[in-house]
């Protein structure tokens, strides 16, 4: 049962580049009690827009399967039933459409920028012998387009020794705003070549084929094909090429889950509390402690919680925990911006093998995840400004840390699990590499201390 969560994980993000009807079909796959893991996907997408070069993409992963929440990869959502066979469910995913963020064709140049966006939306799930229909209503959550979207799916699971495979068609419907704004042209754009093009409502439809191979229990690598076909009006606006949208992906994953029923008592939900400023050190030497200056023009702090659930303790018997946050942050940027919040969501792995853990235990950490923020962080403008490079609210989130146990520390059997350390709270944008992060090449770091406790 571990193959399938791993394998609906790691599609989505294809899915979402295959057509705009391709994560309806592997959203949810099945509900495997609790599963996580981490992977990553290099996504290859021939965007629809002349002259545009193939887009490639690289998509972290996280992914975690809980008994009403589950996050795959760019989708997280709530399941409002718990049966297996079919189910209810609502979500938010990414959308990956729009203008290319670097080196745009000339036909889109002088318009105005089609943003990726955020959707909210409901879905309907049915699993049967015959295969797995999927219905989805999305709506675009941050008002870039206004549009909406209907999907209809159906896939079969086909399984050859570690080899399975997932073909799939699938049906979107697309209101006149959603096509409207990512390939119609105002008339404020029109030019010679570029005429004013308004391409209204449409059916796209989408054929794809998923796979992945078990290389182990738990190593997966993974690939798909697939090949989108807009509908006449979209293809005959002047901004599109007139033709079959092909894309492909290759990948790997780790399911490191316990995969234990809901019905068992779950492991005690952990609270961090930290505070910290800013640095002008750069990841990897903070992370090495070879920089620790927290010394910077603005003297801009942060402070914050998290709510942590421990996934799997001791993964393979090694002396390695992996722990699911989710917390918020807050930025003082010192009177110079106002104060702003941050949501920041990771899966952390934690070591605590080193020989002289029976006298203190001490805990190497590493976190990784999304961060998103109400205000791009004063220090990233700036920095970034600088630079004379994009910034982003949304980014990819590191948070390194070493901590020690306080009850072994003060010789206190109760504080056992209370732990006090330091930490790295880093935003970036994986080098420019990342679409869904903005293809934000820069960020920031804030070194940080911490308590961390059962409650």
């Amino acid at each position: 049962m571990r193959f399938k969560f791993v394998f609906l994980s790691l599609m989505l993000p294809l899915a979402a580049c295959a057509g705009p009807a391709g994560s309806d079909v592997l959203v949810d796959f099945l509900a495997i009690p609790g599963s996580a893991g981490l992977g990553t996907i290099q996504r290859f997408a021939y965007t629809p827009y002349r002259g545009a070069t193939v887009s490639r993409d690289l998509v972290p992963l996280y992914m975690y399967e809980g008994k009403r929440f589950y996050l795959h990869a760019t989708r997280a959502g709530l399941k409002l039933s718990e049966r297996r066979d079919h189910d209810l469910e609502v979500f938010v995913d990414y959308r990956f459409e729009g203008f290319p963020a670097d080196q745009a064709p000339a036909i889109l140049q002088g318009m105005a920028r089609r943003h990726p966006g955020i959707d909210l939306g409901v879905a309907y799930r049915k699993r049967a012998p015959w295969g797995n229909l999927d219905a989805e209503i999305l709506h675009d959550a941050n008002n870039h387009s206004h549009g909406s979207e209907m999907r209809l799916g159906y896939s079969l699971d086909v399984r050859s020794g570690r080899l399975h495979l997932r073909p799939s068609v699938a049906m979107a419907r697309r209101n006149s705003a959603l096509n409207n704004y990512y390939y119609g042209v105002r008339g404020s754009e029109a030019r010679a070549d570029r005429p004013a093009y308004l391409p209204g409502a449409g059916v796209d439809t989408t054929v794809s084929l998923f796979a992945f191979y078990e290389m182990t229990e738990r190593w997966r690598l993974l690939g798909g094909v697939g090949v989108t076909w807009q509908d006449s009006g979209v293809r005959h606006s002047p901004l599109v090429e007139d033709k079959p949208q092909p894309n492909a992906m290759v990948g790997a994953a780790y399911d490191f889950g316990s995969h234990k029923p809901y019905s068992e008592p779950g492991l005690p939900i952990h609270l961090k509390v930290y505070g910290g400023r800013a640095t002008e050190c750069n990841f990897l030497p903070a992370a090495t402690f070879r920089c620790g200056s927290t010394r910077t023009r603005d003297d801009t702090r942060i402070g914050g919680f998290d709510l942590g659930r421990p996934l799997v303790e001791r993964v393979n018997g090694w002396p390695l925990d992996f722990v699911a946050y989710i917390g918020v942050q807050v930025h003082d940027e010192r009177g110079v911006a106002p104060a702003s919040l941050q949501l920041n969501a990771q899966i952390k792995a934690y070591y605590y093998g080193f020989p002289w853990r029976e006298r203190v235990r001490t805990r190497v950490g590493f976190g990784a995840g999304f961060s998103m923020a109400q205000r791009v962080p004063l220090v990233e403008l700036q920095d970034q400004a600088r630079r004379g490079r994009e910034t982003s609210r949304f980014l990819n989130y590191l948070d390194p840390s070493l901590d020690i146990s306080v009850g072994d520390l003060v010789g206190s059997k109760r504080l056992k699990e209370t732990y006090a350390g330091i930490g790295i709270s880093h935003r970036s944008g994986i080098f420019g590499a990342s679409r869904i992060l903005g293809n934000i090449n820069g960020g920031s770091n804030f070194l940080y201390a911490y308590v961390e406790s059962p409650l």
